[in-house]
């Protein structure tokens, strides 16, 4: 029988965080529940936005802390969360690029401030929702893999945590199928069985991301020119932080063929678009790494990476460069390397290490 531990479970009201704490529970653990007050903006917080902050799903998991007859508190972390997820947010967005917010909010606030809060309280380990695994080495070091899941596996989401925090990191759910969490729930009586899952920032209600500008950062929506990959120019844009790679829709411009944005200058506060085939690309350059494995590679090695949550990784040969960089180049060609998302390198189901895309080489 495996040592019982106190363990502090971060709750945001959902079914899957609930699930982890009423599996800890079953296991007779002594479990803690934490979660973490994030955002206080009305508006996007209003019941209607499915925001994960909202009042509603506090009060969600407060109830279920007492069903499972758990300790719970609510840590107010709005601060933080404003100067390291949406200040980044938005002066990524400012240069041109494509943030991953959501990974940025387990980095500082998850497993930097409620693990060290859940260690204050005296828990030996914080757990999560996300569908990951971590793997005792026969050395005892951990390592993270992909969860068994491979429709809901997040472990793209969690490569910025450190050796340090994995040793104190659990992920109940990471042996589990979404289906199968929901029928946990179902035998645990938890009220969130059936709720629905939250799909956009939490900050960003209704992926509106004109509103969110004019109000947070009305400065960043400056109109400038809409030009095609030939220098031609087709029109004018809204504010760049309104258009991501990839993007064909919205544009407001008229073309014989289908024309895609393919690069955001935030030099010139131009956005370029181009046909499809543009977008395809073999390699980009990664940089403010963090590697979970021995050692960076210091030489050409054969990994699989993945630039977006939504794709599988893929084979690839990773080049170390100088600045903690790497220069990463697919066997096959990608659609839409996006400078600002994340990068995240594989060994079959062990997560190795990832960083941020700086650029795309073609």
């Amino acid at each position: 029988m495996k040592k019982k531990k106190r363990i502090a479970v971060a709750m945001s009201g959902g079914v899957d965080s609930s699930t982890a704490a009423a599996l800890l529970k079953e296991q007779g653990h002594d479990v803690i529940g934490l979660t973490m007050r994030l955002w206080s903006d009305a508006s996007s917080c209003a019941p209607s936005s499915r925001a994960c902050c909202a009042p509603e799903d506090i009060y969600d998991a407060r109830r279920v802390a007492e069903s499972l007859d758990i300790p719970f508190y609510v840590v107010d972390y709005e601060v933080p969360f404003q100067r390291h997820v949406v200040d980044d947010f938005i002066r990524s967005y400012t240069a041109g690029k494509t943030p991953n917010p959501c990974i940025r909010c387990n980095q500082s606030m998850k497993f930097e401030r409620l693990l060290a809060k859940a260690q204050a309280l005296g828990a030996d380990a914080l757990a999560t929702g996300h569908y990951a695994r971590i793997v005792q080495r026969e050395d005892g070091h951990p390592e993270l893999w992909r969860g068994l899941d491979r429709r809901k596996d997040q472990s793209y989401f969690l490569f910025a945590t450190t050796l340090g925090q994995l040793a104190h990191i659990a992920f109940p759910l990471g042996g589990l199928s979404k289906a199968e969490t929901r029928q946990v729930a179902e035998r645990a009586g938890l009220h969130v069985e059936q709720k629905a899952e939250s799909q956009d920032l939490c900050f960003v209600p209704d992926q509106d991301y004109r509103a969110f500008f004019q109000k947070h950062a009305p400065e960043a929506l400056r109109a400038g020119e809409i030009v095609h990959q030939d220098g031609q120019l087709l029109g004018q844009h809204k504010g760049l932080p309104l258009y991501t790679i990839g993007q064909r829709r919205g544009l407001g411009i008229a073309a014989k063929h289908p024309l895609y944005v393919i690069r955001i200058d935030a030099a010139l506060n131009q956005l370029v678009v181009g046909p499809k085939e543009a977008l395809l690309s073999r390699s980009f350059v990664m940089g403010d790494l963090n590697w979970l494995g021995r050692e960076p590679p210091n030489v050409q090695t054969s990994l699989e990476a993945r630039i977006r949550y939504a794709a599988q990784p893929a084979p690839a040969i990773v080049e170390p460069l100088e600045k903690n960089r790497l220069r990463v180049t697919f066997s096959t060609l990608q659609h839409s390397i996006t400078p600002g998302q994340a990068a995240v390198l594989y060994r079959g189901d062990r997560v190795l290490g990832g960083g941020w895309i700086l650029e795309s080489e073609g």
